[in-house]
């Protein structure tokens, strides 16, 4: 019977042995599948990162482009304006001086003809 029960203490330890490797194998397979998964994952957010990234930068180009254009508007109207100004006040100061030059006298009479031109057509007084 010795021989019997050694068999049946075989069969059983064969058993148990083979369960482990079974369990051992599941355990791998459910580990690579976590593996696989967290690989999937981490791709799906890295490609969602650099998607978000680019759409960012896109739109902060766009942002910067259209703040540039308006800038330069801005000093193209500015300037416009300037240049209005500027000539205005050269005016207001040629007319000052004209002014100045005929109340002392020192206007000629084409400068005199020029901001106080004659009533009649005859100009031989």
């Amino acid at each position: 019977m010795a021989s019997h029960d050694q068999s049946y203490k075989a069969g059983r330890a064969e058993g148990r042995a083979r369960k482990g490797e079974q369990t051992k194998e599941s355990i791998k397979e459910k580990g690579e599948a976590a593996k696989q998964k967290t690989s999937e994952t981490a791709e799906a957010i890295k490609d969602k990162t650099t998607g978000a990234a680019q759409s960012t930068g896109q739109k902060s180009k766009e942002t910067s482009e259209s703040a540039r254009e308006k800038a330069e508007e801005g000093k193209e109207r500015s300037g416009g304006i300037l240049q209005q100004t500027g000539e205005k006040v050269k005016n207001m100061a040629q007319g000052a001086t004209d002014a100045v030059r005929h109340n002392f006298g020192l206007a000629d009479a084409d400068d005199d003809e020029h901001i106080y031109p004659p009533t009649r057509k005859d100009t031989n007084y």
